[in-house]
């Protein structure tokens, strides 16, 4: 059993994030404790920082987790078994763990269901209770997978969450072989639709404003990639650019433009997946859409139980690991103004960022 305390990056409230000493936490019936060696961040973990808080509960306790006031974020965790509550079976220590982080209570109908990522008690470590940004984590056993064995890295192990995601994500397009796929945004879960996309047969043409990304996609395998413009309507740059038929598209960039048009291009009874949370309203045209018979599909989060362990599996089928996506593990002195603050204003380097919390300099991540 771990005792004493521990580093960790807390969350004090907009644009204060401190990597401070607190107590190491105590796993409760049902739970693992984990040494973290690797952990990601995304978005959802900048806007946090830079525009919440959103979700985290710092100012009113969370009516689940029951957590009020600072908070340790991190929602793509991977770590290693330290120790485990009652009720704990099939862990080791030392085990490697890779960690969905949705809660989900099993019973309830949407749980009955498989449909986890809609449980009436829904809660996510790193987003309503203590996360991962920290050398020890308490993680509930139910959304933690044991990949020891599998061939996966404590880094490649902290792709999981978001592997996942995308998943979730490309299942909702309904894709069969054959296909044609369109992606917007090639980022931190477009890259991974890439890949599951290929998983089904499909084609995918990519689309991004970075060139670094788009050649990560092409590495992936995607069949086309298209730089875009931020000066011209996506729509009249994809018209003559895209290889038709279009039957699926993933929009992950949560724009306006990439609405309007995947409206424009999909076929009749094709599918507009939406994977980015929009800041708002957003117009649709839904004469076309209803005479176009086109399916809007919304996509949240992963269902742990159908979703998790494809991810796990298909992050070990890749040759040459993913270095590409994810180069680097970071300390976390440099959350701040290495990953947060350039995810916010949109000039990351990285597609997906890694800590490390246990180190005091940048290390290559090992995939």
């Amino acid at each position: 059993m771990v005792a004493g305390t521990m580093m960790a990056a807390v969350y004090h409230g907009n644009r204060d994030i401190r990597v401070e000493e607190v107590p190491t936490p105590t796993p409760a019936p049902g739970e693992l404790l984990l040494e973290v060696h690797s952990a990601g961040i995304c978005g959802t973990d900048a806007s946090e920082y830079a525009h919440g808080p959103f979700q985290y509960p710092i100012t009113k306790r969370h009516p689940v987790t029951g957590h009020l006031g600072p908070m340790i974020p991190g929602h793509e965790p991977a770590g290693r078994v330290v120790s485990w509550g009652e009720g704990v079976v099939g862990y080791a220590e030392g085990d490697l763990v890779a960690s969905g982080a949705g809660i989900s209570c099993g019973e309830c109908p949407a749980c009955l269901a498989g449909h986890t990522n809609f449980c009436k008690t829904y809660n996510t470590v790193g987003l309503q209770r203590n996360g991962s940004l920290a050398q020890y984590c308490a993680i509930p056993a139910s959304c933690c997978l044991n990949v020891q064995g599998l061939g996966l890295t404590d880094d490649s192990a902290a792709l999981s969450q978001p592997m996942s995601i995308a998943v979730h994500s490309t299942r909702q397009g309904l894709l069969q072989d054959g296909q044609h796929a369109l992606l917007l945004g090639a980022g931190g879960i477009g890259a991974f639709i890439i890949y599951c996309i290929l998983q089904t047969g499909a084609r995918v043409t990519a689309v991004d404003l970075d060139t670094e990304r788009l050649e990560i996609a092409r590495r992936l395998g995607a069949h086309k990639v298209i730089q875009a413009s931020p000066d011209v309507s996506l729509r009249d740059q994809l018209i003559d650019q895209v290889e038709q038929p279009v039957d699926v598209v993933y929009e992950t960039t949560a724009h306006q433009g990439g609405v309007a048009a995947a409206m424009e291009l999909l076929v009749p009874r094709g599918r507009l997946v939406m994977v980015g949370l929009t800041g708002g309203l957003m117009p649709v045209d839904l004469r076309r859409l209803t005479l176009r018979e086109v399916a809007l599909v919304g996509t949240m989060a992963h269902a742990f139980p159908a979703d998790f362990p494809e991810a796990v599996r298909l992050l070990g089928t890749r040759q040459g690991g993913w270095n590409d996506l994810a180069p680097l593990a970071l300390p976390l002195t440099d959350l701040v103004e290495g990953a947060l603050i350039p995810m916010a204003e949109g000039r990351s380097q990285r597609i997906k960022t890694l800590f490390d919390p246990w180190v005091d300099s940048a290390r290559p991540a090992v995939t």
